[in-house]
């Protein structure tokens, strides 16, 4: 058995950043080949499998191989009869044989978590929104939902002074203030206004009739 290097972490595709491994059995069994390696993949797996991304985000498929070593394996027999540029590889934790090539890329790695990580936080902005729509408050008067400006004035701590009745929109309330100062003024208005004389009688009258008596 020899172990070789068959690329440097610097030319291997996406995903994988650590120097790839690749063991080489010659002049054996395939039963032997076969122990030989469910032993590496089992002793190994801290080392070879890739993990899940650290995310809040739900459903990333993608998996992070920051930290995992690509481990490959073939026999001596294979590279001879086929070079090892044909489908000899296979990598530990994948079930069928690969170029080199496609054996050292993760194709599950970083170039599907970006795309997978993008619609995910897209879709939880959406829910984000989605919820915020639903707790907008509603003017009481008219019915129409608060604008955000309106929104954070009568929520806003310290504005509430500002904002008056926070269970209006900012047009009923500039209207309910105009009505209320209308009514104000004609309130004061008709307690300037001189009183009405009492009786039926007019002066003139009155007067007649007393120089008649």
């Amino acid at each position: 058995m020899e172990l070789t290097s068959p690329r440097s972490a610097k030319s291997t595709p996406t995903g994988t950043q650590t120097a790839p491994v690749a063991f080489v059995f010659g002049n054996t069994t395939a039963p032997k080949v076969a122990n030989t390696v469910a032993v590496l993949e089992e002793a190994g797996r801290s080392y070879w499998a890739p993990r899940r991304y650290d995310t809040y985000h739900r459903g990333i498929t993608a998996l992070d191989y920051g930290q995992a070593v690509p481990v490959l394996v073939t026999t001596l027999e294979q590279l001879q009869e086929h070079g090892a540029d044909a489908t000899v590889w296979r990598r530990l934790g994948r079930e069928s044989e690969q170029t080199l090539v496609a054996a050292l890329d993760n194709p599950d790695g970083e170039a599907l978590y970006r795309p997978q990580a993008a619609r995910a936080e897209a879709e939880e902005q959406q829910r984000r929104a989605a919820e915020r729509e639903a707790r907008r408050p509603v003017c009481k008067e008219c019915g129409q939902k608060f604008t955000d400006q309106r929104w954070e004035e009568t929520t806003t701590p310290g504005y509430g002074w500002e904002a008056g009745n926070p269970s209006m929109c900012r047009t009923c309330y500039t209207d309910y203030l105009a009505d209320k100062k209308a009514a104000a003024e004609a309130a004061r208005l008709q307690a300037a206004a001189p009183p009405e004389p009492e009786g039926d009688q007019e002066p003139g009258k009155l007067r007649r009739g007393l120089f008649r008596w």
